[in-house]
């Protein structure tokens, strides 16, 4: 029986790591990643455990096995991934409801990941609501970014509720900001 829980083991936080790895896209070939999705950021454990400390993420477990996250990442650790902060950054650049986002109460999925053999079983929506049920109290909005290119994970943020805000280009990819707004 797979669980939606939050972080709260050294251990769990290993099995995101070794489920990262798995479905980062230099480790995976051009045709797997087309057909899959991929993830772009590599995270190292030590900032792993930093967003851990400053606020746990969502995990789906199957008895010891992580089988898919949602990173969350707040403002405070915004500065400690080049990726994650050109992320924060661009976002604080832009508007919602005529509101300068930098100035809102916002949370990031740092990255989402539902390993491979468990996909299409609904997972990803279920981090999603087990996330926002976790944060609404303290977030407005939900946002992050997807690849363009990776057309499987932005079809499922979409029908999870985020939409697009914005399109940009960094790190030489062009990404979607997809926002989900929790205020209503």
């Amino acid at each position: 029986m797979i669980i939606i829980k939050r972080v709260t083991e050294l251990e769990e936080l290993q099995g995101i790591k070794k489920l990262q790895d798995a479905n980062l896209v230099n480790n995976m070939g051009k045709e797997e990643s087309d057909k899959e999705g991929f993830l772009s950021a590599d995270y190292s454990m030590e900032f792993l455990e930093k967003m851990h400390d400053a606020c746990p993420s969502i995990i789906a477990k199957d008895r010891d096995r992580v089988v898919g996250y949602a990173l969350v990442a707040i403002k405070e650790v915004r500065n400690h991934h080049d990726l994650l902060a050109d992320l924060f950054n661009t976002i604080d650049t832009h508007s919602y409801k005529n509101n300068p986002l930098k100035d809102e109460k916002y949370v990031v999925v740092g990255q989402l990941c539902v390993a491979k053999d468990y996909r299409g079983q609904g997972l990803t929506k279920r981090l999603y609501n087990h996330f926002r049920e976790c944060l609404r109290n303290d977030y407005y909005y939900c946002l992050t970014d997807v690849a363009i290119a990776n057309n499987r994970s932005l079809a499922a943020h979409l029908s999870t509720g985020f939409v697009v805000i914005s399109s940009i280009s960094y790190g030489g990819i062009a990404w979607n900001i997809v926002l989900w707004d929790w205020t209503v």
